[in-house]
């Protein structure tokens, strides 16, 4: 096996999230920055979390809007 093939291994790299959780993992890395994390994902919280991305959740929801309105109007 040739040597210094592998790259160093971490046993307790530092993971931190924008929710400001912070855990330890094995990695390759020894610092990990990520955006969601199982305290913050709506998937394990049961809370729902909107990620807006230029507004397309506004034009989704006015679309819900007037789709109401006209079965009111039926």
């Amino acid at each position: 096996m040739k040597k210094d093939l592998h790259p160093k291994y971490f046993p307790k790299a530092k993971v931190k999230c924008a929710c400001g959780n912070a855990f330890s993992i094995g990695s390759t890395k020894e610092e990990i920055e990520i955006e969601i994390c199982s305290a913050c994902h709506p998937f394990y919280t049961g809370k729902e979390k909107i990620i807006d991305t230029m507004g397309r959740v506004e034009r989704f929801k006015k679309k819900l809007e007037r789709k109401e309105e006209l079965k009111k109007k039926k």
